[in-house]
Parts: C-alpha cells; sequence; structure tokens
C-alpha cells in the first residue's frame, strides 16, 4: 500500500449501467484509503462517474446525480430520433453539475470514450466542451438517442471499448482498473427467454474483447454480485455502491497487510 501512495495513479472506470455505482464505492474506499488519481479513464456510466471524480464532487453528489436523474421522463420520449429517449435533453441537467461544460476546467486529466456510428469507429474526448460527449458516451442504444456532435452520430463508448485504458497508459505508474460489466457463472434458468439469451451473449463479447487490458491493470477490482443487478434497475444503485465498497476496502486491507518487499 505504501508503495501505492508513492505513484501517480491512473483509474480506468467501465461501463455497465446501474452497476456502475460500484465504481463511487470504490472511489469512497480509495478516499478513506488516501488514495487519489490523476488521470481517469471512462466509458458509458463509467465516463460519468469519472467527469464527477475529475471535478472534485464528493461521493455524496455523485450518488445525488445517479439518484435525481431519470433514466426514463415521459417528456424526454421521441419520435423524431432513433432511440426511445431523447439524450439530448438531458443537456440541461448535466449543465447543473457541470456549468463550465468544459474538460478543461476539471481537477483531473479525463479521458472519454464514444462510438462514431457513422465511420464505425471509436474516439477519444479529453479537452474542449464537456457536456455533450459524456451525453454521448453514456447513450446505450436502443434506450437512448444519438448524440451528435460535428455531423457525426455518437453513441454509447462500450460498443467499442467498454474499458479505456489505452489513453491511461503512460500517464500514471500504478493502475486501478474497476470493471463492472461481469460475467460470473449463470443458473440454466437465467437463459430462458430470447432477452436474456441476447444479454448474456453481449456481455461475454464485450467481457473477452476486453480481457487482456483488464489483466494490465496493476489493481483490478471486478465485482461478480453485480450481475443479480439489472443494467437499468434503479433499485440497485445503493445496492451496487455497496458492492463496490465493500471489495475495494476488504483488497486495499489486504494490500496494506502484505510485507514490502
Amino acid at each position: 500500500m505504501n508503495d501505492i501512495q508513492t505513484k501517480s495513479i491512473g483509474l480506468v472506470l467501465s461501463g455497465g449501467g446501474v452497476r456502475g455505482m460500484a465504481h463511487i464505492g470504490l472511489i469512497q474506499a480509495m478516499n478513506e484509503f488516501g488514495l487519489s488519481a490523476q488521470v481517469v479513464g471512462g466509458s458509458s456510466v463509467g465516463a460519468l462517474v469519472g467527469a464527477l471524480y475529475a471535478n472534485g464532487n464528493s461521493v455524496l453528489d455523485m450518488m445525488a446525480f445517479f439518484k435525481e436523474t431519470p433514466l426514463f421522463r415521459y417528456n424526454f420520449l421521441t419520435i423524431a430520433k432513433p432511440g426511445f429517449i431523447d439524450t439530448d435533453r438531458y443537456f440541461d441537467v448535466f449543465k447543473t453539475y457541470f456549468p463550465q461544460n468544459s474538460f478543461d476546467t476539471l481537477e483531473k486529466k479525463l479521458h472519454v470514450v464514444a462510438t462514431n456510428l457513422q465511420k464505425g469507429d471509436l474516439e477519444y474526448f479529453s479537452e474542449g466542451e464537456l457536456i455533450r460527449p459524456l451525453l454521448a458516451s453514456a447513450a446505450l442504444p436502443p434506450v437512448f438517442s444519438p448524440v451528435e456532435m460535428e455531423g457525426q452520430l455518437y453513441a454509447d463508448g462500450g460498443i467499442m471499448n467498454n474499458f479505456p485504458l489505452e489513453p491511461i497508459m503512460g500517464q500514471a505508474d500504478y493502475i486501478i482498473g474497476s470493471n463492472v460489466s461481469v460475467v460470473g457463472e449463470l443458473n440454466k434458468n437465467a437463459l430462458k427467454n430470447s432477452l436474456q439469451l441476447t444479454g448474456r451473449v453481449t456481455g461475454l463479447m464485450i467481457y473477452a474483447i476486453n480481457r487482456k487490458k483488464l489483466n494490465a491493470c496493476n489493481l483490478l477490482m471486478e465485482f461478480k454480485e453485480l450481475e443479480k443487478i439489472g443494467v437499468l434497475d434503479r433499485k440497485g444503485i445503493e445496492k451496487a455502491y455497496l458492492v463496490g465498497y465493500e471489495n475495494t476496502c476488504r483488497r486495499l486491507e489486504e494490500l496494506l497487510k502484505k510485507p514490502q518487499v
């Protein structure tokens, strides 16, 4: 632990919907152990948590953001755009937390990934306007509509990179990864319909694509208990937070007990 505390820390936060509240629990545990990241990379919900962390918001502020920001509002529904909910309608909600709307005013360096749907490629954002890249990174299709930036349509960063380690490499001595897109073993009864099967297959594909990057972290936190929480299940906010907090505390305590070599 003393070794970690003497190094610059990079933090990588995966996508995973409501399960991403475990990222906030991890951050709370880091705070209690005197650990602070200097650079953060995030995809989807990881981008949102990362932005709040980089902005200097407290853990209470982070939790309030997700509890108070409605996933579904009837007046946000749209038939004019691809997607059930107009993502652009969340701009004003985000503006209350990021009034300066700029990467450059954040307290920590932040890298956000989003998927360019037209070019079929991913892009990283780390300077200039902040809110629209955040909205794009978290715009999970087909629930949320894509976000237009400079004539291009962008959607969820997790489509092509659910664990954006790349922009963090070389910018920190010690990499802490938090992966909430878990693929624990399932009972056969958990795959009873097409929707469950599709979700499982998608999860396996995402995990396989990112496995090498996950293993490249100096400290990787994965939370198997999160698979019982639905990606859009707002009732799981507190539970996911506790899973992240308790597991990270235990892991950091174990590291603290290890003899230094």
